[in-house]
């Protein structure tokens, strides 16, 4: 299977770290195809977590190679503050590349970040606050800053400088100052030398590995309902984490992709601002946090809990041709009395069976349920199908025959170790 892709299948924070880290150990390759250091993936390895923000998450592996694509916007300090983060436990990051296609995240894309929120108010979209979105918007305005002109400093400055003719008018009507484009020229050369071993045509690289048989990994961040296109818009993130951008992220064709491995929680969550019809305030919300540690790994922010929304998930199906599911955090939902999962929406008087085009049914519509029994048995001791209790499996199957896919991977407990990994009669897809 020379090319799967992971992705994420609902509003992010699904557990793609721990699959991703799962699969990496027979991939030859990973490469990361979207999104910056506002996505957080977290593993958990023989009791030792991990948590990592722009470097692929095969790096605990280091006879793997991991690339990160031209897809990427990438923060300097974030990067090689990962790496010394990784190298202080043991793991050189050696076996890292770095797209020279990639745009580089300026001090001036963070300051904009958080003027522009502050300046929406009520309004705002609840970025992390890291630069990605002002980063995506220079690169789409042709006057972004590449990993490739940190190798020629009269280019690195000319570019620097026409951007500030720009960005300083903003800033200085934010009122927050301007920046001197020598001083941001310096500063983005510190890391010249530090760059300059990882730095490769990651396009040709992973031909080269496809060409040779070798398996590659396509790891996405963030999920299909934070989409910029097919998202909950405007409360999305400032790129395509779907798996056809696996392929512009990275630099192959999509005839290259065998497998779609879709994330998806067992229950569902989501950070930050934006319509959530299955949201839950009660009690039963405030226990799938505490139990399932709902808290984001870049910001630390409390995420919004809900039971599983199966409507949106078929939708992801579909959008990304999911050829297989991982659910993760089956072990949450134990001790529930019964499990809700939303099949349709109420928008008004109309029933919709299908994610609604118009951002103003999605934000108006309203979960219709269909109940499951639940189960009280701990499932973190579960090694196999059999071994969950029927009413978990139950709940599994459902899933399955609702998304027309198939169930592949169960999580019940964080470490990598507590995963299930299903046989081929669960569900419709066909053997990884």
């Amino acid at each position: 299977m020379p090319g799967t892709i992971v992705v994420g299948a609902q509003w992010g924070d699904e557990g793609k770290g721990k699959i991703t880290d799962l699969l990496a150990e027979k991939a030859d390759v990973v490469a990361r195809f979207q999104g910056g250091n506002n996505a957080g993936h977290t593993i958990v390895r023989d009791g030792e977590e991990f948590k990592l923000h722009l470097i692929p998450s095969g790096i605990l592996y280091e006879a793997k190679t991991c690339v990160i694509g031209n897809g990427v916007v990438i923060d300097p300090r974030i990067l090689f503050g990962e790496l010394e983060a990784l190298r202080a436990r043991g793991i050189s990051g050696d076996n890292l590349r770095v797209s020279g296609n990639a745009h580089l995240i300026m001090p001036y894309h963070l300051l904009l970040d958080g003027a522009n929120e502050q300046q929406l108010g009520k309004y705002k979209i609840g970025t992390t606050g890291r630069g990605i979105g002002p980063c995506y918007v220079d690169k789409y305005t042709r006057i972004g800053i590449r990993v490739q002109d940190l190798l020629d400093e009269k280019i690195l400055r000319r570019k620097v400088k026409t951007a500030l003719q720009e960005k300083n008018f903003l800033l200085q009507r934010y009122d927050i100052g301007v920046l001197d484009p020598g001083q941001v020229s310096d500063e983005l050369l510190g890391y010249r030398e530090r760059f300059e071993p990882f730095i490769c045509d990651a396009g040709l690289l992973v031909n080269r590995a496809l060409d040779e048989g070798k398996h590659v990994l396509f790891e996405g961040a963030q999920g299909a309902l934070l989409d910029i296109d097919f998202g909950t818009y405007p409360f999305v993130t400032s790129s395509n984490p779907i798996a056809g951008a696996a392929c512009t992220g990275t630099g192959v064709g999509p005839t290259r992709i065998d497998h779609v491995i879709g994330v998806a929680k067992a229950y569902t969550t989501r950070v930050g601002e934006g319509p959530f019809p299955t949201e839950l305030f009660d009690d039963t919300g405030a226990c799938m946090r505490d139990v399932g540690h709902e808290f984001g790994t870049t910001t630390g922010r409390e995420r919004r809990c809900g039971w599983l929304d199966l409507v949106a998930l078929k939708y992801a199906v579909r959008l990304n041709g999911i050829t297989h599911l991982a659910l993760t955090k089956l072990d949450v939902l134990a001790g529930l009395p019964a499990l809700k999962v939303c099949t349709r929406y109420k928008a008004g008087r109309t029933l919709l069976d299908e994610f609604p085009l118009l951002q103003t049914d999605f934000h108006h519509a309203r979960p219709v349920y269909e109940e499951l029994p639940g189960w009280t048995e701990d499932l973190r001791d579960c090694e196999t199908w059999q071994d969950l209790p029927q009413a978990a499996r139950d709940y599994v199957q459902y899933i399955a025959d609702f998304t027309q896919t198939r169930v592949k991977f169960i999580a019940v407990g964080p470490g990598r170790e507590e995963t299930i990994i299903l046989p081929r009669s669960i569900g419709r897809g066909g053997a990884l």
